[in-house]
């Protein structure tokens, strides 16, 4: 069972900067697709951004291309998250998920598993 722990959420003004981690469990951190969504009060859950932890693929979505960037630390087993230039719009609670499909569909909800989430509230 892939188990997925998000943290780094928090409160910041416009213009600041947080780092999510996402931890994927022991023994089952592999050559996967990985992804950020992210889903605001009363909207739909969106993608943000991917990576396939067995290369160097990324994938963005429009709105945070330039400030955001994925990466990973394999020997951590975590995903993270640099999140820079944080708009009111970028508020959230921010999942992380394992098991996409990356390429031109990794920004579809077709994760298998799914994190609790952590919450980011940027404030104007």
């Amino acid at each position: 069972q892939v188990q997925l722990e998000e943290s780094g959420g928090g409160s910041v003004q416009t213009g600041g900067s947080l780092r999510l981690s996402c931890v994927v469990s022991e023994n089952t951190y592999r050559s996967t697709c990985m992804g950020w969504f992210r889903q605001a009060p009363g909207k739909e859950r969106e993608a943000v951004a991917a990576i396939y932890t067995g290369g160097t693929s990324t994938y963005y979505a429009n709105s945070v291309k330039g400030r955001f960037t994925i990466s990973q630390d394999s020997a951590k087993h975590t995903v993270y998250l640099q999140m820079n230039s944080l708009k009111p719009e970028d508020t959230g609670m921010y999942y992380c998920a394992a098991d996409g499909q990356c390429g031109g569909g990794w920004w579809r909800l077709l994760y298998k598993h799914w994190g609790q989430g952590t919450q980011v509230t940027v404030s104007s």
